[in-house]
């Protein structure tokens, strides 16, 4: 039996089915003088396509216990209590609850949340044991792609029931309204909520106010003020992989990837270095030459914008660094880690004051014409690493794994935490022939797993 057909298989035997659907309200009507929120120049310059966070909660109630528990009832109970903190959450972050305004502002109408409510006919082991992109695109509201007009929400939120009593929440938020900082900031202040320490969570819980900060620093450029989008992403035929490196892995990998110029790389840069080392070499391996290539790092900019104003910022305040190679460079581990840290290096002494709105434009601007260039194999990567998303407990305790489903956008990888915080899960994108070679590089496998379970 071919592999596609026993995906089909057990995606035909896990059906999702849809039980409800509801808007969810801000708790409270957002002010009068709230009720517009100019974009940045840093949201504009997103793509209207939506972010995905998917955690899973298993149930944590003993097996003799769990058979005397109506699970209907139970799961009734707790997606109650994510309805009410999730209404009352939105009244702080009240644009979520908003409608987007082409590229200019978002109006704050109080609009509200998409809320699903979905039954799994199975457990939830079973979606853990072998993670299967099909089945966990099932489990998040709309696919990420979809524009904010024809989803009808900016914030979206699916909880799904499985028959042992665990469940899983997956979030769709609009990537006009959010970055990963703010989505875990919004994560974190729902789960406190909930977990009914609201109360004491005042240090915690950012206000309001906030969200009109970014537009006054960054403001929205005219330019931008149409429909029209400012970079699409490149899709081909690629095929999506998930990647797990492990913390006796990335010690390993530390310690080989280390060097005079670079005595003390990071987890990220590791592993970064190491699936740009074998992505390059499956690219040689299938056109026979090496490319020139580039390795585009999203920087979160809040704590490198230099304004004190600007630590706590939501919305987008996000910038990128690149690393290159030449034809001529031999592709190693360690030249490859002196590479990305030369990079933010030269990033930061760059931008040490902030990075402007002129600066962002321009900085994407650049990003369009590399990514353009066919001379040049460009990879881009996100860190998730260091947010908060293992830590979010509604009241049921903390989730055992999260996950971000795919975009299979061309050369792009999602570096995330595992749940002790020290390993990294790579959900890494290429073109079908090119991953073909690269996840049977033995140098890649002696440090990553492919796809294993959860469980």
């Amino acid at each position: 039996m071919k592999l596609s057909s026993v995906k089909q298989k057990m995606a035909s035997e896990i059906k999702v089915e849809v039980i409800c659907k509801e808007t969810i309200k801000p708790s409270s009507p957002t002010p009068h003088h709230l009720r517009t929120s100019s974009l940045s120049v840093f949201d504009q310059l997103q793509p209207d396509m939506y972010i995905s966070l998917l955690l899973f909660y298993p149930n944590n109630i003993s097996d003799d216990v769990v058979n005397n528990i109506d699970h209907n009832s139970l799961f009734a109970e707790r997606s109650k209590l994510l309805k009410t903190s999730l209404s009352e959450a939105l009244t702080q972050f009240y644009p979520f609850a908003g409608e987007f305004e082409y590229n200019v502002s978002i109006s704050c109408n109080d609009h509200g949340a998409g809320f699903i409510e979905s039954q799994v006919n199975c457990p939830i082991r079973k979606v853990l044991e072998k993670p299967d992109f099909g089945i966990l695109e099932q489990l998040i509201p709309i696919a990420i792609k979809s524009k904010s007009v024809e989803a009808g929400h900016l914030l979206l939120v699916q909880v799904n029931s499985f028959e042992c009593g665990g469940l899983t929440i997956g979030v769709n938020i609009s990537h006009k309204v959010a970055d990963a900082s703010t989505l875990s900031t919004f994560i974190k202040s729902w789960a406190t909520i909930a977990l009914g320490s609201a109360s004491t969570a005042s240090d915690q819980v950012l206000l309001p106010v906030e969200f009109g900060v970014a537009a006054t620093l960054f403001p929205p450029q005219d330019v931008f003020n149409s429909p029209q989008p400012i970079m699409e992403l490149i899709r081909d035929s690629c095929i999506t992989k998930r990647f797990v490196f492990d913390a006796s892995k990335i010690a390993a990998l530390k310690s080989k990837a280390a060097s005079a110029a670079v005595p003390n790389p990071t987890r990220v840069e590791v592993v970064s270095a190491l699936i740009w080392k074998c992505a390059l070499q499956a690219s040689r391996a299938n056109l026979g030459f090496t490319k020139p290539s580039a390795w585009v790092q999203v920087v979160n900019m809040r704590k490198r914008s230099g304004l004190a104003t600007a630590e706590n910022i939501l919305g987008n305040f996000v910038s990128f660094f690149t690393a290159m190679t030449m034809e001529s460079d031999a592709v190693k581990l360690k030249s490859l880690v002196h590479k990305l840290r030369k990079g933010i290096d030269e990033f930061k002494e760059k931008y040490a004051n902030g990075v402007s709105g002129e600066d962002a434009f321009q900085i994407i601007e650049g990003l369009k014409n590399l990514i353009m260039k066919d001379s040049i194999e460009t990879y881009g990567c996100t860190s998730w690493c260091r947010f908060s998303f293992n830590q979010a407990d509604f009241g049921w305790g903390k989730p055992s794994w999260m996950n971000f489903c795919r975009n299979e956008s061309k050369n792009t990888t999602l570096l995330t935490d595992m749940s002790d915080g020290v390993g990294i899960e790579a959900l890494l994108s290429l073109e079908e022939e090119h991953m073909a070679m690269f996840e049977r590089n033995e140098d890649l496998l002696e440090y990553a797993s492919l796809n294993p379970s959860v469980v």
